[in-house]
């Protein structure tokens, strides 16, 4: 497992309670030494993950180990069945789409998708989609209304793919033309940000009636190294940026943008993918139960209200010379 600089002292405790264990196991020491040191670790692990910068934040949503698209589709979901081609055709391996049932409920699923080994890194693009991957995903919307189904989108990308090739094909106006399918959509959407949620590119497969965020996820209209380079001409001041973008879930739940904070495993979705998933398919099935009771009308007026009160504004007056 890949161990951030932050990380460093808790893995070397968790190594130490594991070898502790082990000598009481074996009869060498006794259980109170044991209980005493988790205790150290509960308190330490709970310190430090409390005391994340939004940058340290940044790093887990990137986390290498951290559960990626296709696994939450393959622990979420029964009878999961992929669909690729956006009918034009092109096939985009960034999103995956299809259909499948969360804990009996059926629906029409997509998301990002990074890949983990450097092979299927390059083959997904590191998660960031060509315009064939949006028009895939607004093919399955379709679908979604044509036969009642829910949808439920996972959200993972540094954003859109940024190429000639893929501006070349229409890049912006495939994701305009999701949002706008995003508003219209009359069936009962989830959006859940488990990973990086950079820019327009995250945006067009998550403008849901719910979006929720996973506790160390971030969302935000750029990168921290992308905005550090545009505002100080410096990535080294990425820090700087992470802090000044708001990007964390909980600045996202204080400006509205968020229904939920998906609470993580103590030291993050990597420690232990499994509870990670369950908790996400949890969250999902209640507020999927919550939607499915409102009114289609009543829906999408509550979904216009959530998108118009986003944020907030602040006018400063200017000081006199």
């Amino acid at each position: 497992m890949a161990v951030l600089d932050f990380e460093k002292p808790l893995v070397e405790l968790e190594k130490r309670v594991e070898a502790l264990r082990m000598q009481v196991r074996l009869g060498e020491a006794s259980s109170g030494e044991l209980e005493k040191l988790d205790r150290k670790l509960k308190k330490l692990r709970a310190k430090v993950m409390e005391g994340l910068t939004p940058w340290q934040r940044v790093q887990l949503a990137r986390h290498m180990d951290r559960p990626h698209t296709v696994d939450f589709f393959e622990g979420m979901l029964e009878e999961f069945v992929e669909l690729k081609g956006d009918r034009m055709g092109y096939e985009d391996p960034a999103v995956i789409c299809g259909l499948g049932r969360l804990k009996g409920l059926p629906l029409v699923v997509m998301g990002h998708e990074k890949g983990r080994t450097p092979k299927e890194r390059l083959e997904h693009r590191f998660g960031m989609p060509h315009p064939e991957g949006y028009r895939k995903a607004s093919r399955l919307m379709d679908l979604a209304e044509r036969f009642g189904r829910p949808v439920l989108s996972l959200v993972d990308t540094p954003g859109a793919y940024p190429g000639v090739d893929a501006e070349a094909r229409g890049q912006a106006g495939a994701i305009a033309q999701n949002l706008l399918k995003w508003a219209n959509l009359g069936v009962p959407s989830v959006a859940v940000v488990i990973g990086e949620g950079g820019s327009g590119g995250a945006l067009a497969l998550a403008m849901a009636d719910r979006v929720l965020m996973m506790e160390h996820s971030v969302y935000s209209v750029i990168s921290p190294e992308g905005c550090a380079a545009i505002l100080w001409r410096d990535e080294a001041k990425k820090e700087d940026a992470a802090e000044v973008l708001k990007l964390t879930a909980k600045d996202a739940m204080g400006l509205g943008i968020i229904h939920e904070i998906v609470k993580e495993p103590p030291g993050g979705a990597h420690r232990d993918p499994e509870a990670a998933i369950e908790a996400v398919a949890q969250a999902c099935q209640k507020h999927f139960q919550e939607l499915i009771r409102i009114p289609q009308d009543e829906r999408k007026a509550l979904r216009a209200q959530n998108y118009r009160r986003m944020g907030i504004i602040r006018v400063e007056r200017a000081k006199a010379k």
